[in-house]
């Protein structure tokens, strides 16, 4: 229990440390540019505590349970020898998170009503509902199958640099045939995607992988799957865009 504390108070010394930069910044401008008032300087400061506990939680909580469940799934997954249960595993992994990504439900639901206002799609409140919730499952699947990917990479041994260079090359390629409206929604999609939820199974799930296999560094080619999350999303979200136009 005493260790427990100690873990917990150490991360909430570096959650303090952490946002002491944005804390000043904001607040020098607060005071000093807009004249905040003290009811507002009240809320901001109440907002902050929430935010150095949530984060404090939040850190312990993937220090406790998340990185070790990804790390043992994926270690026990490699050490009974079926690539399948193990491909199936990441794809199920990566659409999971990301479909429970907080930032892709917001990002997705105004990207609904940007679309509603630009005519690409028509202003009812069921039309915007199922063009956010498509956003979601295209972005969803596009994780799973980075990660599929991501793994094979870890398995077999393909170059990173090369795949990722690659990938880059075919969103360039699309990025000239996707609708002007949704190239911007798709190339922050990627980075959305890349958030609380998603990065610490997808981190652990590498590192437990390279782990489990004897001639693979966990260094070297543990790491990489968040790349593979950040880029695929792109080219579907575009040409889910580019469905979208054609169909409607």
């Amino acid at each position: 229990m005493a260790a427990a504390l100690h873990v917990l108070f150490r991360d909430l010394v570096s959650s303090v440390r952490d946002l002491t930069p944005v804390v000043l910044v904001i607040s020098g401008f607060q005071i000093f540019l807009f004249d905040g008032s003290a009811e507002g300087l009240l809320d901001f400061g109440g907002g902050i505590v929430l935010v150095v506990l949530g984060l404090t939680f939040f850190i312990y909580g993937l220090k406790l349970a998340l990185f070790p469940l990804g790390e043992q799934l994926a270690y026990q997954l490699a050490k009974k020898g079926s690539v399948l249960w193990l491909v199936g595993f990441a794809f199920a992994l990566g659409f999971g998170t990301t479909i429970a990504e907080p930032a892709l439900i917001a990002v997705s639901s105004e990207a609904a009503e940007i679309a509603a206002g630009g005519g690409v799609i028509a202003a009812a409140a069921e039309a915007k509902d199922n063009y956010s919730l498509g956003l979601r499952i295209t972005v969803a699947l596009a994780v799973g199958c980075a990660l599929v990917l991501g793994v094979l990479r870890i398995i077999i041994g393909w170059s990173l640099p090369l795949m990722i260079g690659g990938g880059y090359v075919l969103v360039i390629a699309i990025t000239g045939f996707a609708p002007d409206e949704i190239v911007g929604v798709a190339y922050d999609s990627g980075a959305i995607t890349t958030s609380t939820v998603t990065v610490p199974l997808v981190t652990a799930l590498g590192v437990g992988l390279a782990s489990s296999l004897e001639d693979r560094n966990p260094m070297t080619d543990g790491f990489g799957l968040i790349a593979f999350a950040s880029l695929t999303p792109i080219p579907f979200v575009m040409v889910y865009g580019m469905l979208v136009s054609w169909l409607g």
